[in-house]
Formats: structure tokens, C-alpha cells, sequence
């Protein structure tokens, strides 16, 4: 039997977190689920451990990524066939967990599986998007455990203070663990069969709030993946620091804000909070 970790990640995920965990195989032969909630400060937590056949591992310091790492590479007895990873405010479709194992399974030589938006005004062409691309989607995915076993062997991590996962998790999986020279798109295979719905946004002053945030931390991503690329393009995942900030004065001197309207005004507010964690 295939044996499966579900890794769900959450931060402050109290209104949505029951609906994720409702969805996903719970009590199944061979499947475990574990929810790790990072740097909460509502009931996500509480409402988790409500939930039978859950574990729950809750960090008082938030960051998804540093939580990736602490479950996935500190966390002693975390082994697995395949290890699928949930956001903690996606619904994730019947099934689905099966598939990107089966995905897995059968394709051998792939280090990855994605899951497909399957709501959403742009869902189409984001489905599109990862089908021609092999692109990956943090909400929904799959790593083999066997690339996993090679990161922690290779002690390869993601960067404490990443913005996001899935961009340096589907660039790892593409290069199996070297650096762009080895660029392979069918190390990562899109799965139709495994899906995943998000929360309709809803126009609210707590919402516009809340994008605001998002487009922010959209832009210090930009700066941070065009860190990572020269990284990856070099000396590949090995060369990662612990924290992107360590080399945020060697390159926010080459950083300006992008002239789009839609951006330059977060990227000024990036680089200016970049420089102040330099």
C-alpha cells in the first residue's frame, strides 16, 4: 500500500480550515494527515485538533516556508511514499489526493504532481497555464518521496523567509535538485484528475485590506524569485542561504520598482521594507 502524508498549511485559517480538512481523505488506509498551523493567532489550531485523525503541529513564528521546512526537514518520523500539500483555504476535490499519488506511482522518474484550480474567474486559464507549463500551484501538490529523502540528504532547504513556496518547490522538482543546466518540464506532471476550489473573493473593506497585504508581499516575491533564479541558474538549490535577507545588499543596489501602475508603488514599499530586514 501507498503510504501518503497530507501537509496542510495554515495561517489564521479559522473560517476555512474545517472545509479543507472536511475535504480531504480523513481516516483513510494509508493516508495521514497533518495540519501545521504557523504563526496563528485565531482558532485555526483549536478547530484542527476537532477533527479525528488529524496531527497538529502549531509554530508560534509564522512564515509558510519556515514551516515547510520545520515539518517536512526537522520533524523526526515525517516519511512517506508520496507527500501532498494543501493551503489551508482550499477545498480539494474527490479524489484528488489519490490521483497525484497514482501520478506519482506510475511515473516514476516525475518528482512532482499539481492539482488544477476548478473555480475562479481565471481558473481556465491558470489550468491552462500549468497543463502547458508543468507549473505547480502552492494550494495543491505532491512531491515524491523520494525527492524529498534526496533534500534532506543533500540538506537543501527553502529559504526561511521565502515568500511562497510553490515557485522554488516546482524549480527544484524541474532541475531534480541541481541547477537550470538540468531543466526537465516532465519532472513535474499536471494531474486533471486532482482539483481544488478556493474562496470567491468578496469585495469588503476587510478583504481590500487583505489584497492590499497580498500585492505587497507579490511584489517583495518578485524581487525575492529574481534572487532565487541567479541562485538556481548558478550554483543551484545547495546554494541557498538560510535567509534571502542575507543577500538582500547584494542585490537590492540593481532593484527598481517595474514602471506598470499596477506595481510600482508596491515595489517601492517592497524594496523599502527589503532594505529595513537587510
Amino acid at each position: 500500500m501507498t503510504s501518503i502524508i497530507v501537509t496542510v498549511l495554515a495561517h489564521n485559517e479559522e473560517r476555512r480550515i474545517a472545509t479543507c480538512l472536511a475535504s480531504l481523505p480523513l481516516g483513510q488506509p494509508g493516508v495521514a494527515v497533518h495540519v501545521v498551523v504557523n504563526g496563528s493567532s485565531d482558532r485555526t489550531a483549536e478547530i484542527a485538533r476537532g477533527f479525528t485523525g488529524v496531527t497538529v503541529h502549531e509554530y508560534a513564528e509564522g512564515g509558510k516556508s519556515r514551516s515547510w521546512n520545520r515539518f517536512m526537514l526537522d520533524t523526526p518520523g515525517i516519511e512517506a511514499d508520496v507527500f501532498v500539500f494543501v493551503d489551508g483555504d482550499a477545498e480539494v476535490l474527490p479524489g484528488s489526493v489519490a490521483a497525484l499519488a497514482q501520478t506519482l506511482i506510475e511515473q516514476p522518474s516525475a518528482n512532482a504532481a499539481s492539482g488544477l484550480p476548478c473555480n475562479g474567474r481565471q481558473a481556465g486559464a491558470y489550468r491552462q497555464s500549468i497543463i502547458r507549463e508543468h507549473g505547480l500551484f502552492g494550494d495543491l501538490y505532491a512531491l515524491s518521496g523520494d525527492f524529498v529523502r534526496r533534500m534532506r540528504a543533500g540538506g537543501i532547504r527553502l529559504p526561511d523567509d521565502l515568500i511562497g513556496d510553490d515557485g522554488l518547490v516546482c524549480a527544484m522538482a524541474k532541475t531534480d535538485l541541481a541547477n537550470e543546466d538540468d531543466w526537465r518540464d516532465e519532472r513535474v506532471i499536471p494531474c486533471e484528475a486532482a482539483g481544488f476550489l478556493c474562496e470567491p473573493t468578496r469585495m469588503t473593506r476587510a478583504s481590500l485590506t487583505i489584497q492590499y497585504r497580498r500585492m505587497l508581499n507579490y511584489a517583495v516575491r518578485h524581487f525575492q524569485n529574481r534572487i532565487v533564479t541567479d541562485i538556481m541558474r548558478s550554483t543551484g538549490p545547495a546554494g541557498l542561504p538560510r535567509q534571502l535577507a542575507q543577500l538582500y545588499p547584494q542585490y537590492l543596489p540593481r532593484f527598481t520598482p517595474r514602471a506598470h501602475p499596477a506595481w510600482w508603488w508596491f515595489d517601492r514599499l517592497a524594496l523599502r521594507r527589503m532594505a529595513r530586514s537587510a
